[in-house]
């Protein structure tokens, strides 16, 4: 794990947070700008020095308790943010070559061709930064940040700065380093299709303090959290590629008897894939819809309901299968729609999705 406790009071903005973070897969800190999302970030790397402790693996790299402060170079660890801050004299080549240097444990190093492999950049090398698209420079910055060999990579926003082509061409690589690295990752973001997309753990940060922490799935189906409230509330479900409709561009996934019709997906049958839910597309009804449009009809049960005087916020779980495995959905409907169907938590429904976004 990855273990911090953190504080700091500067200009009336108080950061007081404990972080508990798995030391594999990647894990989001999302919340809203002034939150304290890249101060924790740059507590962790040591460039922003607060009161506190943070430890990796059981070794402290800050301990107030006993005064040892470990300096940002002596951290095994590759930093990226949001401009790539590439050396503009150097090449690609001599980028990363620079990155290597400061790998101070050879068996710690990843292989550069591996690296170089991984981020697709290969035929990069020769050429400038000043020639390179903002996708690229990412990706060069994001090579040059593994060829340390770090123990923890941290990520501050690395696509705030690119468009959304720029953005679809890199993202794929991002899943890459997920798949293939087992290195923990910390992701900084107020992007939740990002962090969707990416994470297996997320860390919601509110005023300074963490509102809630834990896996991704889980606190995206809650009704309690800010994240609720947001108009891309929903919820992300992993699944399994069950067949394709070439003839209407379509994909059906599934698991434990459930399925849904997604947009057609390159992975091929029984490969796992994750899809995101968002609750202002889902709808419900007392009754099996009869000639609908709708393509994914789901028989759910109602589990929990919020709601104001123009809103209702109802959390589904769907039935059929395992219990603690049946996915989970949150749908946004009118208060109005919710008395005419005077629903209550217990009652047996079907939920009608009307787009489903393949991760």
């Amino acid at each position: 794990m990855i273990d911090a406790s953190l504080r700091l009071q500067r200009n009336g903005f108080l950061l007081d947070v404990q972080l508990a973070i798995p030391s594999r897969g990647v894990t989001a800190l999302v919340g809203p700008s002034g939150c304290g999302k890249t101060t924790v970030l740059r507590a962790l790397a040591g460039l922003e020095r607060v009161a506190g402790r943070v430890a990796i693996d059981g070794e402290l790299w800050q301990d107030d308790a006993t005064g040892r402060f470990v300096p940002t170079h002596q951290r095994s660890l590759g930093y990226v943010i949001q401009e790539s801050a590439l050396f503009p004299h150097l090449d690609v080549r001599g980028n990363l070559h620079y990155g290597r240097k400061r790998s101070a444990n050879e068996s710690q190093r990843i292989a550069l061709d591996s690296v170089v492999e991984l981020l697709g950049i290969g035929h990069l090398l020769a050429r400038s930064p000043a020639t390179l698209s903002g996708g690229e420079r990412q990706r060069v910055a994001i090579a040059r940040a593994l060829a340390t060999g770090p123990r923890l990579l941290l990520m501050d926003e690395p696509l705030a700065a690119l468009d959304p082509a720029r953005k679809a061409e890199i993202l794929p690589y991002l899943e890459q380093l997920h798949r293939e690295l087992s290195l923990p990752i910390v992701y900084v973001t107020h992007a939740m299709d990002e962090a969707a997309r990416l994470a297996d753990h997320l860390v919601l940060l509110r005023d300074g303090r963490v509102e809630a922490a834990g896996p991704l799935g889980e606190l995206m189906a809650r009704t309690d959290l800010s994240l609720s409230r947001q108009d891309e509330a929903g919820v992300v479900i992993d699944a399994q590629v069950v067949e394709h409709d070439a003839q209407h561009g379509l994909t059906h996934i599934g698991q434990h008897g459930a399925m849904l019709w997604v947009g057609g997906a390159s992975a091929q049958p029984g490969e796992r894939v994750r899809a995101r839910v968002l609750a202002r597309d889902v709808s419900v009804t007392r009754q099996p819809p009869v000639e609908t449009s709708i393509l994914n009809v789901l028989p759910v049960v109602l589990e929990e309901l919020q709601r104001d005087r123009t809103t209702a916020l109802l959390r589904l779980r769907v039935s059929g299968g395992p219990p603690d495995q049946a996915w989970a959905l949150l749908a946004r409907i009118t208060s109005k729609s919710c008395d005419a169907l005077a629903l209550q938590a217990g009652d047996a429904l079907y939920a009608q999705i009307k787009g489903v976004a393949l991760m």
